[in-house]
């Protein structure tokens, strides 16, 4: 399989959506895994594989799209409308491509276990981030 290809006009918020406002500190897609960057206090592309932690770490799924300065909302938690590109009952993870999302059977040697969560539909993604801070081996 490969990473999920969300349409950014797909990503809808639910009325049990806990959301954050920032800044963006890159570019970034509606539909993204995003982190905080402890240095700057903007939002950026998450990845399962960086050599740094806090990178790994998702704060949660950008909302809008925004260039580098420009306000970005990102949800953390409950439920996400992503469009139909989910498997009901299947778990979805942090990709190591950054802001990616992708199936467990994709993650690879090296990479990070980051459940971002469990598909209620082939639409909506409940969304509950999960860093252990386990490698796959």
């Amino acid at each position: 399989m490969a990473d999920l290809t969300i349409t950014p006009s797909d990503v809808v918020v639910s009325s049990n959506a806990v959301i954050e406002h920032g800044t963006a500190g890159t570019t970034v897609t509606a539909g993204q895994m995003v982190y905080k960057n402890t240095t700057t206090g903007k939002y950026e592309l998450a990845d399962n594989n960086s050599a740094t932690a806090a990178v790994r770490q998702p704060r949660g799924i950008a909302l809008n799209g925004a260039a580098n300065g420009q306000p970005l909302a990102i949800q953390k938690s409950g439920d996400i409308t992503l469009g139909s590109v989910l498997t009901a009952g299947t778990a979805y993870y942090l990709s190591d491509t950054a802001g990616g999302i992708c199936p467990l059977a994709d993650l690879a040697t090296g990479e990070y276990y980051v459940l971002l969560g469990l598909a209620k539909s082939a639409t909506v993604l409940s969304l509950d981030v999960q860093y252990p801070g386990v490698a796959v081996a």
